[in-house]
C-alpha cells in the first residue's frame, strides 16, 4: 500500500509473502511486479495510476518491503475486465495515504504501451513483456531532436540503423543526411541510400563561409592570426566579386557561396603583397598563398579542391545531398573515414550549414525537412570552445537550439556524451540511452532526462546490448525496450573481428599488403 506521498515520487509498502506468490505467476510482468524497473498501479476514483519502481529497501521492524516508486501517468478503468485503456502521461489525482497497489499485467501493458493515430515506427519489445511492441513517434522525436547514447560494443551502430530504415520504410520520400565517420553504414543503407566519399563526394570549396576558409587557409594563431584572416577576407572576397555572377548580387560579402577560382585568390594575394602601401610585411601573405598552393597540389585534398568544381554546381549539390527528389533513396551517407583529418570538421560543418541555410532561405517554399544525423557527435560538438574545428561547433549547437522552427532535426549518435558541449544533450527532445559504462556519462545523461524517468536511469549501467532506455517526446511514457534483429544485409559494417577465428587463418598475405599499400598510397582513389 501507499504510505507517502511526494509529488512526482512517492513510497508504497510491500508484503514480502505477497511479492514471493507474484513471482511464480506466468505473466512475465505479473512475476516481475515488485521488482525494480517493473511497474505497479493503484486506484483513485475511477481511474488507474500507474508508476514504476525506483529503489527497494527492507524494513526491519515491520519486515516490510518499502519502495520508491515514480509516476509514470493514469488511465481509465474498463468496466468488464477492470484493466487499464486509454492511458496518458501526466497524473491528475494523486493517491492517499493508505491505498492499495496491484502487479500490472501483461494486457495492462499492452494498453499503457499502445500506439496511439500519431505516425510511428516499432522499434522492439517493452521490458519485462515478450509482445508489447514499443513505438517511436515519428514526428515527435525528430521535431525536437534525438541522441542515441551508448558505450562501444552495446550495438549502437545497429541501433542507429534500425531505427533510420524504420524511418525511411515509413517515409521513402525523406530527406536524411548521415555523417559517417567510420564507413560503417554505406553497406546498411546500399539499397535505400546514397554514399558518397571521396571518390563522388565533389564538394566545391566555394560553398565555404569565411569561417571555414580561416579554419583551412590560415595556420598561425595568436595576433598573427587575425592579421591573416584580415587578409584573406580582403582578398576573398575580391576573388569571388571576379565572377560574373556577383554582378546578378546587390551586396556581395565574404560569405556568399559564388564560385571563384583558387589561382584568382593567390594571384590577388600576390599582387597584394606587391603593394607598397600594404599595412604589414610580406610574411602574413607568403603564409597564405602557400598553404593555398599545398593544397591544390595535394591529391587528398581533391574531393574539395579541384580545379574541375568552379562550376556554378550549388543547385546539383543539393539537390544529390539532401535528395531532393529523394528517387527512393531517402538517405544520403556521407563517408568521411578517408578524408584527411584536419579538413574532415571543415567538411562536416559545410554539410551542417548548408542543411541550416537552406532550410532558412526555403521558408518561402513548400516545407520539405531535413534530418541530419552525426555519428561520434562528440567530436563535432566538443564542450571546449577553444582550438580548432569551432565552426562545426557552432552550427551543430545553433541547429541544435533553433533547428526545429525551419524544419532541421538533429540526431546526435555518441558513445561519450559528458564531453559534448553543455546544453546540446538537453535540447534533444527524445533521448535513447543504451548501456553507459562510466559513471561521468550516466551521471551526465541523468541531468539531461526528465524527473520520472529516474526509476530506468537507475538501469542504465545494468542493459543488456540492445537494450536501452527511451523517455522524452518520441515515446508515450519512458521504456525500456529490447530493440529489434536488423536483417544482415541491413546491418552496419561495424562488428568486432573474432581474434581467436580469424587468427588461426593463413595465406595470401603478400597478395593482402600489396592491395593495401596500392589503396594507402592513392589514399583510396
Amino acid at each position: 500500500m501507499v504510505f507517502q506521498i511526494a509529488g512526482s515520487s512517492s513510497k508504497v509498502m510491500i508484503d514480502p509473502v505477497r511479492l514471493a506468490v507474484l513471482g511464480q505467476d506466468l505473466d512475465p510482468c505479473t512475476a516481475m511486479a515488485g521488482q525494480v524497473g517493473s511497474q505497479v498501479k493503484m486506484r483513485v476514483g475511477e481511474c488507474w495510476l500507474v508508476a514504476s519502481v525506483r529503489a527497494m529497501t527492507l524494513d526491519q521492524a515491520s519486515q516490510s518491503i518499502i519502495a520508491d516508486i515514480d509516476f509514470l501517468g493514469e488511465g481509465e478503468e474498463e468496466k468488464l475486465t477492470g484493466r487499464i485503456h486509454r492511458f496518458r502521461r501526466g497524473v491528475t489525482r494523486y493517491p492517499t495515504p493508505g491505498t492499495d497497489i496491484f502487479p500490472v499485467s501483461g494486457s495492462d501493458m499492452q494498453q499503457i504501451y499502445a500506439a496511439d493515430d500519431r505516425a510511428n515506427v516499432e522499434i522492439g519489445t517493452v521490458y519485462p513483456t515478450n509482445d508489447t511492441r514499443a513505438a517511436l513517434y515519428v514526428d515527435s522525436m525528430l521535431g525536437k531532436h534525438f541522441a542515441l547514447l551508448g558505450s562501444t560494443g552495446t550495438g549502437k551502430s545497429t541501433s542507429a540503423a534500425l531505427i533510420l530504415h524504420r524511418i525511411c520504410d515509413l517515409s521513402p520520400q525523406g530527406h536524411i543526411v548521415m555523417i559517417d565517420p567510420h564507413g560503417e553504414y554505406g553497406a546498411a543503407f546500399a539499397s535505400n541510400g546514397a554514399v558518397f566519399d571521396i571518390n563522388n563526394l565533389a564538394l566545391p570549396y566555394w560553398l565555404m563561409n569565411f569561417e571555414e576558409h580561416c579554419e583551412v587557409f590560415v595556420t598561425s594563431s595568436g595576433s598573427e592570426r587575425t592579421v591573416d584572416c584580415d587578409i584573406l577576407a580582403k582578398c576573398l572576397l575580391a576573388a569571388r566579386s571576379k565572377n560574373r555572377l556577383a554582378e546578378q548580387i546587390g551586396r556581395l560579402t565574404v560569405d556568399s557561396p559564388i564560385p571563384y577560382l583558387l589561382s584568382d585568390l593567390t594571384n590577388i594575394l600576390q599582387n597584394e603583397m606587391g603593394k607598397l602601401d600594404k599595412g604589414t610585411n610580406s610574411l602574413p601573405y607568403m603564409r597564405l598563398k602557400t598553404k593555398i598552393d599545398e593544397i591544390k597540389a595535394d591529391p587528398r585534398y581533391s574531393f574539395m579542391f579541384s580545379g574541375m568544381l568552379v562550376a556554378d554546381t550549388m543547385q546539383a549539390f543539393i539537390a544529390k545531398i539532401f535528395r531532393l527528389p529523394s528517387d527512393g533513396k531517402p538517405i544520403s551517407i556521407i563517408d568521411v573515414s578517408a578524408m584527411p583529418s584536419d579538413i574532415t570538421s571543415t567538411v562536416v560543418s559545410v554539410l551542417s550549414r548548408l542543411v541550416f541555410d537552406y532550410a532558412i532561405w526555403a521558408r518561402d517554399e513548400p516545407q520539405r525537412p531535413i534530418l541530419l544525423v552525426c555519428e561520434e557527435a562528440h567530436r563535432y560538438i566538443p564542450n571546449s570552445t577553444t582550438g580548432a574545428g569551432q565552426a562545426v561547433r557552432k552550427i551543430l549547437e545553433r541547429i541544435a537550439k533553433e533547428g526545429r522552427k525551419y524544419g532541421v532535426s538533429l540526431g546526435l549518435i555518441t558513445q561519450r556524451p559528458s564531453d559534448l558541449a553543455e546544453g546540446v544533450l538537453s535540447q534533444c527532445g527524445t533521448i535513447i540511452s543504451m548501456r553507459l559504462n562510466n559513471d561521468r556519462d550516466q551521471a551526465f545523461v541523468k541531468a539531461a532526462m526528465p524527473e520520472g524517468a529516474r526509476g530506468f536511469l537507475d538501469s542504465i549501467p545494468a542493459l543488456r546490448n540492445r537494450e536501452a532506455i527511451i523517455c522524452g517526446e518520441g515515446v508515450a511514457v519512458p521504456i525500456r525496450v529490447a530493440l529489434d534483429n536488423l536483417e544482415e544485409h541491413r546491418r552496419p559494417a561495424s562488428g568486432d573481428p573474432s581474434f581467436t577465428e580469424l587468427w588461426r587463418q593463413s595465406g595470401g598475405e603478400e597478395a593482402i599488403l600489396d592491395r593495401t599499400i596500392t589503396r594507402w598510397r592513392n589514399q583510396g582513389r
